[in-house]
């Protein structure tokens, strides 16, 4: 991860500084398999399969053995941390869907936009059980937040009232 990391700052500054795209430097592909292959000299770099003739000399070689070099030089304590928070959450669906009949009418009552209480982001992560995130703080706890968390809970249920949505207790 550390060459990785390296490897796309180096492409991302490249491609700012001569005002081409970052996949016209080299493409995603070809920085795993630089990473993967770590290599250390001109020969090394003119044996990948996926990293194109204009690369493979000049600047840009220069620049990613470099990249390279830096990031297996890297302290383990500055490694790239992996940020979990964007894996697979396990989400209930039959829940996500209550929340989302929830904030319909808890938007409509409040007379706000739905997405501007919550996305279905975040219902999808109250469903999985994250309790934090916006639609659970502030303003939005109040006209939301509070009775999604209780239906969660098994507090609350929902009751078709007409055309509308009613709460009700349990």
């Amino acid at each position: 991860m550390a060459i990785v990391q390296e490897l796309a700052a180096f492409r991302e500054n490249h491609a700012q500084t001569k005002n081409v795209p970052r996949n016209r430097i080299y493409k995603d592909e070809a920085m795993i398999e630089l990473a993967s292959t770590k290599p250390a000299n001109m020969q090394d770099l003119g044996r990948s399969r996926l990293l194109q003739r204009e690369a493979r000399r000049g600047d840009i070689a220069d620049g990613i053995l470099a990249a390279v070099a830096a990031g297996q030089a890297m302290e383990p304590e500055d490694f790239p941390k992996i940020d979990r928070s964007r894996e697979k959450l396990q989400i209930n669906p039959a829940l996500s869907d209550l929340l989302r009949v929830l904030l319909k009418a808890k938007a409509e009552a409040a007379g706000v936009a739905l997405k501007l209480i919550a996305t279905s982001a975040e219902l999808d992560a109250i469903a999985a059980g994250n309790r934090e995130g916006k639609s659970l703080q502030g303003w939005r706890k109040e006209v939301f937040g509070n009775d999604a968390l209780r239906l969660c809970n098994g507090e609350i249920g929902l009751m078709a009232k007409g055309s509308s949505v009613a709460v009700v207790e349990l």
